[in-house]
C-alpha cells in the first residue's frame, strides 16, 4: 500500500509550510464552529463551508503536479511570516533558556541580558549602553 501512494505521489508537489498552516485554520474553523452552532447556527454553517474549503485548497495544493507555481506560493507565504516566525522562535529560544539562565532587562536601554542561574546577588553591566544595576540570579 506505501508503495503505491508513492508511486502515486511522484510528480507531485506534496506537503509544505502553506499547506500546513492551511490544514490547521481548517481544523480551527471546524472546532469554532462546534461552539458558534450552539449560539447561531448561520454563522457556525458559514465558518463550517470555509473549514471545508480550506481542507479542500490544502489537499489541491498537496496534490498538484504544477511544482514551480506551488513552490512559488509557498516562498511568497514563507516571506510574508517570515517576521512573524522569527519572533516566534526568539521567544521560543528564550523559554528554553530560562531554566538555566535568568533573562534582565536593562533599565537604561532595554536590552536583553542572559545571566546564569545560581550565582547570588551580582552586578551586571549591560554591554550596549554601560549601565550598572544589581540584581539577582
Amino acid at each position: 500500500m506505501r508503495d503505491k501512494f508513492n508511486k502515486f505521489m511522484q510528480g507531485r508537489y506534496g506537503v509544505d509550510e502553506l499547506s500546513r498552516f492551511t490544514m490547521g485554520v481548517a481544523l480551527a474553523l471546524i472546532i469554532l464552529t462546534m461552539f458558534v452552532n450552539i449560539v447561531n447556527r448561520s454563522v457556525g454553517s458559514v465558518l463550517d463551508f470555509l473549514g471545508i474549503a480550506a481542507i479542500v485548497y490544502a489537499y489541491f495544493r498537496i496534490f498538484s503536479r504544477n511544482i514551480q507555481q506551488r513552490y512559488a506560493e509557498n516562498q511568497k507565504y514563507l516571506q510574508m511570516t517570515s517576521k512573524l516566525r522569527l519572533r516566534f522562535n526568539k521567544e521560543k529560544n528564550l523559554m528554553k533558556q530560562r531554566k538555566t539562565h535568568h533573562i534582565y532587562a536593562c533599565p537604561g536601554c532595554g536590552q536583553k541580558i542572559r545571566i546564569p542561574r545560581g550565582k547570588g546577588k551580582i552586578e551586571i553591566e549591560c554591554p550596549k549602553c554601560h549601565t550598572k544595576f544589581v540584581k539577582r540570579s
